[in-house]
């Protein structure tokens, strides 16, 4: 069985489809739970500007799901902390591709939340995975 077969996106009855997130995943398998994971690269450097630091996050959390045994497609749920919501809101078309790029069209159940600050003072953006992996 593939491990698409084990994760899938819920959808109540009469709700309209959500556009790039799911409300709800359920999933069977081993949990893998990441820290809250920033833009910078294996040399501790960020990457610049909010998209670049969000690519970087990204490429992140999909190198800690695949040195777990996972694959993108296990994810099913991300957390976002972004110190600037407008910032965000801005980037909104840009997002859609550049996440696409890293995760396909893959989309987990996901929630984004407005903070103050980060531990990492350039750090624009912070987020939280969880995937179910198979086996």
């Amino acid at each position: 069985m593939s491990t698409d077969a084990l994760s899938r996106a819920i959808l109540p009855e009469g709700w309209p489809a959500p556009r790039g997130y799911a409300n709800g995943m359920v999933a069977e398998g081993r949990v893998l739970v990441t820290g809250g994971l920033v833009g910078w690269d294996a040399a501790g450097r960020f990457a610049e500007g909010f998209l670049g630091q969000l690519r970087q996050t990204l490429i992140n959390i999909k190198a800690v799901v695949e040195a777990g045994g996972g694959r993108v497609e296990d994810i099913v749920r991300l957390t976002w902390y972004v110190t600037d919501i407008p910032a965000y809101r801005a980037s909104l078309k840009e997002m859609g591709p550049l996440y696409r790029e890293v995760f396909g069209r893959h989309f987990p159940a996901m929630a984004v939340v407005g903070v103050a600050a980060l531990v990492e003072p350039e750090a624009m953006i912070e987020i939280e995975a969880t995937a179910v992996i198979a086996g």
